[in-house]
C-alpha cells in the first residue's frame, strides 16, 4: 500500500525539536548547587561560634572607659621586662623601597 502525504505540496518539510533536555538538566543542576550552597552558608552563619564568649566589660550599658581609667593589670605591659631577640627582630623597623605598582622616576617599564 503506498504512502500518501496528505501535506500540501508547497508545504516545507517538519522539524523535529530540537533535543534540550542535556541544557535542561544542566541548569537545573547549577541551580540546585547555588541554592544548596545559600542554604548552607545560611546555616553555618546561624550556628553559634563555641569560641566565642560574652564580654561584660563591652556592654552597651556599662560606661565608657574614660582618659584617666586605666585597664587592669593583666593587660598592662611590663615597663621593666627586657624584649627577647624575636621580639625586637619583630618590632625593628622596615628597610628599603617600599613595593610598589608604579614605576620609579626616570624608569621605563616593559
Amino acid at each position: 500500500m503506498p504512502k500518501f502525504d496528505h501535506r500540501h505540496p508547497h508545504q516545507p518539510d517538519r522539524k523535529p525539536k530540537p533535543k534540550t533536555f542535556g541544557r535542561n538538566a544542566l541548569s537545573i543542576g547549577a541551580a540546585a548547587i547555588g541554592l544548596g550552597g545559600a542554604l548552607l552558608a545560611v546555616f553555618l552563619r546561624s550556628k553559634k561560634n563555641r569560641a566565642e564568649h560574652a564580654a561584660p566589660d563591652l556592654a552597651l550599658d556599662k560606661p565608657r572607659p574614660g582618659a584617666d581609667d586605666r585597664a587592669p593589670d593583666a593587660f598592662r605591659p611590663d615597663p621593666t621586662a627586657v624584649p627577647t631577640k624575636a621580639e625586637r627582630e619583630a618590632l625593628r623597623p622596615a628597610t628599603g623601597p617600599a613595593p610598589s605598582f608604579a614605576a620609579d622616576r626616570g624608569s621605563t617599564l616593559g
